[in-house]
């Protein structure tokens, strides 16, 4: 007929006109008949299905809103080599479409369906601190109430970079981020919020975590910068975890042991300074502290130079300390006893000194070795007097050889060496009193530094 509309161009006018329509109105109400009776209709959200391809909404100059939760269910692993924290995460999104809607009275009462998330849009919203490819599980559903609002849940195990500062081992605590954005959408198109409040978040997370292992998480906050590429500016929600070490593995491990070594280093300076084993009992426990390090190398952190490494290293530089004054002071002993030099005078007057608030007698010559508690049983290395001066003639002798006075010469002789003998040995003995009570001093302002610095 002319003037009239072909077939082909009248079945056109018709789809066009469907498809206008559907935006007026309650044409999105979806059709629920039969629900009762033979379940859920796919027919009834194919239009829907139809459209998940796009943003839902009716006017594309509003941006969608999506508000963002998670629970943080396990902290599986924390490399401080790589830097790397990885988590367990519940993800929350929740948005809606304006498309969905339905009248519950007229579904029997259903207020909430469960729709394949293959079958809606699905916001893009990615962890910028991510390193890995999202694998998220197939075959996961959303929730669809009745007013069109969409929840989508989705689990992940989210291995994210994470600015470790392992100084403080094993006392340390760590924030991490977890940066929620979206890929293609800028602030004209998606904008994000907040499905809970944050101490809910954390609350929730404290709840359900299922670790009791290395890490606990000690809180959770927030904060909503948004984020500028070029020309463009994206809407973002940042989340601090902070999370906490768990010492006590570290502490029964590493730190007892050792200063349970450090302290018997210390205690054997009450060992007599003229002992033989007093040496090799030091180098025993040196030894043992090495392979003791050795062995707990592997619970150290494998990058970066923390404050228990410092701890050992001043802990194994006090053992060879306490080792070098026992050489030295065994070396004093050995000199008095063997050839004693001459005492300078400054020396002797310093001996003097010391000696005073000890109320030692500062002549020996009265009283012999016994005023200095001397005698080859505490000084191993020291000959019989009379081999250091030579052989003395018996008296007897001396008168019938015509020399009277040998007798006496060579008793001096004995004195004075049992005198210089006596000194060097007492200086010995303050010098081994000095150098411990400097130990100590020293290891007591370390240990309480290292104390001081872990507390911080």
């Amino acid at each position: 007929m002319e003037g009239g509309w072909p077939a082909g161009g009248r079945l056109l006018l018709c789809l066009t006109a469907s498809l206008l329509l559907q935006g007026r109105g309650n044409t999105f109400t979806i059709n629920c008949s039969g629900f009762d009776q033979h379940g859920v209709n796919p027919a009834a959200f194919q239009a829907l299905f139809d459209r998940k391809a796009f943003r839902p909404v009716i006017n594309y100059s509003i941006p969608t809103q999506v508000n963002i939760s998670f629970t943080l269910s396990a902290i599986l692993e924390v490399d401080a080599q790589l830097q790397l924290l990885t988590s367990f995460l519940w993800i929350n999104m929740m948005w809606d479409n304006p498309f969905i809607s339905w009248n519950p009275e007229e579904c029997v009462n259903i207020n909430k369906l469960t729709i394949s998330a293959e079958n809606l849009w699905i916001p893009d919203i990615v962890i910028s601190e991510s390193m890995t490819v999202d694998k998220t599980p197939p075959g996961l559903t959303a929730y669809v109430s009745s007013e069109g609002r969409v929840r989508y849940d989705k689990p992940g195990r989210v291995t994210s970079i994470c600015n470790l500062d392992i100084f403080y081992f094993p006392f340390d605590q760590q924030n991490c981020t977890f940066t929620f954005s979206s890929f293609l959408h800028t602030v004209d198109s998606m904008t994000l919020g907040m499905d809970k409040e944050v101490w809910e978040i954390t609350d929730t997370s404290r709840d359900v975590i299922q670790t009791q292992g290395e890490w606990e998480l000690l809180g959770i906050n927030m904060a909503t910068p948004k984020i500028s590429v070029g020309s463009h500016t994206y809407d973002q929600i940042i989340f601090y975890v902070a999370i906490r070490r768990r010492p006590r593995l570290y502490v029964i491990n590493l730190l007892v042991p050792s200063s349970f070594l450090v302290a018997i280093d210390a205690l054997s300076f009450y060992l007599p300074a003229e002992n033989e084993n007093r040496a090799p009992f030091k180098i025993t426990l040196l030894l043992g502290y090495n392979v003791f390090l050795l062995m707990m190398n592997d619970l150290l952190p494998a990058s970066g130079t923390p404050l228990i490494s410092v701890y050992f290293a001043l802990c194994l530089s006090l053992m060879v300390l306490s080792l070098l004054e026992t050489i030295f002071i065994s070396y004093l002993l050995h000199l008095a006893t063997t050839q004693p030099p001459p005492m300078p005078r400054w020396l002797h007057s310093l001996l003097l000194h010391g000696t005073r608030a000890m109320k030692c007698c500062p002549t020996v010559s009265q009283k012999g070795t016994k005023g200095l508690d001397l005698t080859p049983a505490h000084l191993p290395g020291l000959k019989e007097p009379v081999e250091l001066v030579g052989k003395v003639p018996d008296p007897r002798e001396a008168e019938l050889c015509g020399c009277p006075g040998s007798t006496t010469a060579g008793q001096e002789d004995e004195t004075q060496k049992q005198h210089l003998v006596g000194l060097w040995v007492q200086f010995s003995h303050m010098m081994d009193s000095l150098l411990f009570r400097l130990y100590l001093l020293f290891m007591a302002t370390f240990v309480i530094t290292v104390i001081v610095l872990w507390n911080t």
